[in-house]
């Protein structure tokens, strides 16, 4: 009797996909959210993959920042350990090193904090803040001449100090406020929720490129 050939490209592929999601998980590091001794570091290890609502926030926003938190644990490890040169190499001539990338993450959240937090229409910040701020935002060549010649903790430090504050207002407002629609902004109707995961999208993305970058470090 002939096999039924749907069935058994049915078979092959689950053995296929189940193979491959097996390499993908003894890929990922078990201790990727070990505690860690680095005192600039304000990463929560604590039921980190127990991602909802959490004590201290309105439910909501302790579900936000439980995806946040994981995924600055993420970051964390795939920076670990770099040294300077490392944080400063540049793949090509149009590439963000890692260091400009970890400041863009800071100046990423820092923004959307003036934004959700002070209600401030986007860029209408003062220069100062702009001075500090917008070459880590904007990246490209601006950023590959001024962003270079620091260690890592460098660029931890000024995360954590970031990241403290956007804990703090988290802790200070409710769900209706996360879940407030800004009418006007640039993608259309968008409340605070959707502003606080695409910060935390905009960090998964910059991991990946992290990583990828890492792969390819000389030596």
């Amino acid at each position: 009797m002939k096999k039924n050939n749907s069935s058994v490209s049915r078979r092959k592929f689950m053995m296929t996909s189940t193979g491959v999601l097996t390499m993908s998980l003894a890929s990922f590091p078990l201790n990727m959210f070990a505690k860690s001794d680095d005192k600039a570091n304000n990463f929560d290890p604590d039921n980190v993959n127990i991602i909802g609502p959490k004590e201290g926030f309105s439910p909501h926003i302790g579900s936000m920042y439980s995806m946040m938190n994981w995924m600055r644990g993420a970051v964390l490890n795939s920076v670990k350990e770099l040294n300077e040169d490392q944080l400063d190499f540049h793949f090509d001539k149009d590439s963000n090193s890692i260091g400009a990338m970890l400041l863009h993450l800071a100046a990423t959240e820092r923004y959307y904090q003036l934004n959700t937090f002070d209600n401030m229409k986007w860029g209408t910040w003062d220069q100062e803040i702009k001075d500090q701020w917008d070459v880590a935002m904007n990246l490209g060549e601006t950023a590959r001449n001024k962003i270079n010649g620091h260690k890592l903790t460098y660029y931890i430090d000024i995360l954590t100090e970031v990241r403290q504050n956007t804990i703090d207002e988290f802790k200070r407002r409710d769900d209706d406020w996360l879940l407030a629609v800004d009418e006007d902004w640039y993608w259309g109707p968008t409340n605070n929720y959707c502003k606080w995961f695409h910060v935390c999208e905009h960090e998964s993305n910059h991991n990946g490129q992290i990583k990828w970058i890492r792969k390819r470090l000389p030596g």
